[in-house]
């Protein structure tokens, strides 16, 4: 299956950040690709051009593909299971499955970008979190983590799980944090516990380069 499951250590460590840093470096190199983000809370009808499914059209250079990109979105910013509940909806995880199955599908030879919501373990459903989307998909993990302080221990505490559940880690991203440690001081004391997981650093630029990311993931997913 084309398709690259983008989760995190957490909410708000820069997943969406380093998603479109990753989809501009695809695409300047001849690559197919396309973003899915099975759902979405926390989002404002009166801002979509703001949220985070419209920083990823922007960067495949389709802005009117939002509500393509997130079909199913909800106003509260709380994890969607109690977002949707909110609104007289429950979220069903097979139904998120065959959407992203399909939307890989018509990518033939590109890749998806699925961007869960939360982290490794955040939850979907009333009754399963981004790690059952995953083991689901069957698709290799980019895990982005932050720079801040306690984020190793996050970092490996995800890679236990993921592991647990039998996924493929492809690479760990550190985007950078705002008052954090030093990036690349704090890179250099995660690197030793990774053991064949390569590390990128994404620091805080307004246009971070993802080449060596992006070049990375061409090599192991043999996508086109």
């Amino acid at each position: 299956m084309p398709a690259l499951f983008v989760t995190g250590t957490g909410t708000d460590i820069g997943k969406t950040y380093v998603s479109c840093a990753l989809i501009r470096a695809l695409k300047a190199r001849g690559a197919v690709v396309d973003a899915f983000k099975p759902v979405v809370s926390g989002f404002d009808p009166r801002d979509a051009a703001g949220s985070d499914p419209a920083r990823l059209a922007a960067a495949l250079g389709a802005p009117g593909d939002v509500f393509r990109i997130a079909p199913r979105r909800y106003r509260a910013p709380l994890s969607p299971n109690i977002a949707a509940r909110l609104e007289g909806q429950a979220l069903v995880l097979d139904d998120m499955v065959i959407d992203a199955v399909a939307r890989a599908a018509e990518l033939r030879d590109g890749l998806l970008l699925v961007e869960g919501a939360g982290g490794v373990m955040s939850p979907l459903t009333d009754g399963e979190t981004n790690l059952d989307m995953i083991a689901a998909l069957g698709a290799p993990v980019l895990l982005v983590a932050g720079s801040y302080l306690g984020t190793i221990s996050h970092v490996l505490t995800a890679l236990v799980a993921l592991r647990a559940a039998k996924a493929e880690v492809a690479a760990v991203v550190m985007s950078e944090s705002l008052d954090a440690p030093d990036l690349a001081q704090t890179a250099q004391a995660l690197a030793p516990f990774l053991e064949d997981v390569p590390l990128f650093l994404a620091p805080r630029a307004d246009a971070w380069n993802a080449a060596a990311l992006a070049d990375h993931l061409l090599n192991l997913l043999g996508t086109s």
